[in-house]
């Protein structure tokens, strides 16, 4: 029956990490495998799914407000399709932890850096710099999504940000990044190895797709730049940590 919790737990998880650009599988998958799901069949799945409802249904909130930059997202979104399951391949074979690890710590330097209130100095990219940097970062950074498993909301969401787009740009781009990936990712899952409650996977759509409205929303019409700073910063630390006590150290 603990599997039941879920959905009230993914509301809250939704409407947070909708503000940020972030789809949560970070959270989703371990809080599913806690409450008793099997980790390969069932949780992977699931995350994956309200990974995409959750980033798909704040990009559309986004794009009505006009805060997404396509240039930069588009390019960004469709090199992390094609370059996801290259690193999913290579997970057969490279051992995850040190990927892991970097990534982590990554993580917590942009958390730092945007909890210190550093700013880059911001350009106005030309056309074809935007698409350089959506190919460039979005193959490499869709290569190690597929490899550990992740939306990769984390890590665009940052690298956006220093790259000179404004935080509530950022984290909105994001969000149509996230659903590039995330959907490629659980593509990939429910045709081979998941095994759908579907009582649990509706109730968490439902759910997610309740939270992620409403903090898209509230991000877009009522959040300040600052305030998105300090909320990411703080959700990024709290992630990092869970990749290096969940995948580091307890594995």
């Amino acid at each position: 029956m603990g599997i039941y919790l879920a959905p009230l737990i993914f509301f809250f998880i939704s409407f947070v990490f909708s503000m940020l650009g972030m789809g949560g599988s970070q959270l989703y998958i371990p809080i599913l495998f806690w409450l008793g799901m099997d980790f390969k069949h069932e949780a992977i799945p699931l995350g994956m799914l309200l990974n995409v409802v959750n980033s798909s249904s704040a990009a559309f909130t986004y794009a009505r407000k006009k805060l997404i930059e396509w240039k930069v997202g588009l390019p960004f979104g469709i090199f992390m399709v094609l370059f996801a399951p290259l690193g999913t391949w290579v997970n057969v074979s490279l051992p995850t932890k040190p990927v892991i690890l970097v990534f982590a710590l990554f993580t917590a330097t942009a958390a730092i850096l945007m909890l210190s209130g550093w700013k880059p100095k911001r350009g106005k990219l030309s056309y074809k710099g935007r698409f350089i940097l959506g190919a460039i970062a979005g193959s490499i950074l869709g290569f190690f999504a597929g490899l550990i498993g992740r939306g990769g909301g984390s890590f665009v969401v940052p690298l956006l940000y220093i790259a000179g787009l404004e935080p509530k740009t950022a984290a909105a781009t994001s969000s149509i990044v996230v659903t590039f990936s995330g959907t490629s990712s659980f593509l990939s899952h429910i045709f081979t190895s998941a095994t759908p409650n579907w009582t649990v996977w509706l109730l968490c759509v439902i759910s997610v797709l309740s939270g992620s409205q409403l903090g898209s929303r509230f991000m877009a019409e009522r959040l300040k730049h600052k305030a998105v700073k300090r909320v990411f910063g703080i959700v990024l630390l709290m992630v990092s940590g869970i990749l290096i006590v969940k995948d580091v150290l307890l594995k």
